[in-house]
């Protein structure tokens, strides 16, 4: 399987935020997506993922499922954590597993909540959780449902060293059983097999 990108041109607010942006990546690699604010970072994830329209180019995960877009075989985590605060911990990765089309069960929620080292709050109302603990709530989503492709916006926000160690073994893990991953990051997250694209902001 490979992410390959040809010529990208995004545009937001009327300005061209890049053009001719190139780049692939073979099943186990991660691109790590670095530039300084307003360089583009965020919105060339959320156009790999549909979100955003793009001017010129294309993209394409080859090795994929041709039934389906870059988008729907992609898991994609944003600066906003969609949690619940309502739901228990567990209750909102049963609901994400369900709308991600893996197994909604509460062992499920349960060993994702695990990988992260949150399995004590599984049964505790999202909204008593801290916010490193929401945001680690946030990325056992990506583990309830496989999916191969993971489009990571800051993932480390709100994080402690351990906690940012920890979830540097869940990615190499992913990427490890032949999984890709794309980041936008100012920090490094420690994996092997990653290569940096680094935007420029324009004119």
């Amino acid at each position: 399987m490979r992410l390959r990108a040809w010529d990208l041109a995004i545009e937001r607010g009327g300005r061209r935020l890049f053009e001719g942006l190139s780049f692939e990546a073979e099943a186990g690699a991660a691109v790590i997506v670095t530039g300084p604010n307003g360089a583009g970072k965020s919105s060339l994830l959320r156009a790999l993922c549909g979100f955003l329209p793009i001017e010129a180019g294309g993209f394409t995960l080859e090795g994929g499922d041709a039934e389906l877009t870059v988008g729907e075989q992609a898991h994609y985590l944003g600066h906003a954590d969609a949690i619940k605060g309502a739901l228990t911990a567990g209750e909102n990765l049963v609901f994400w597993a369900a709308m991600l089309g893996g197994a909604a069960t509460r062992a499920t929620a349960l060993a994702a909540l695990a990988r992260v080292g949150l399995a004590h709050v599984v049964d505790f109302p999202a909204r008593a959780l801290s916010a490193g603990q929401k945001r680690r709530a946030a990325l056992a989503r990506l583990l309830v449902a496989r999916r191969p492709l993971w489009l990571l916006d800051e993932p480390t926000t709100a994080l402690d060293a351990s906690s940012q160690s920890a979830f540097a073994t869940v990615m190499q893990a992913h990427l490890d059983a032949g999984g890709l991953l794309v980041a936008a990051t100012h920090a490094s997250l420690g994996l092997r097999n990653a290569k940096e694209l680094r935007l420029a902001t324009t004119p």
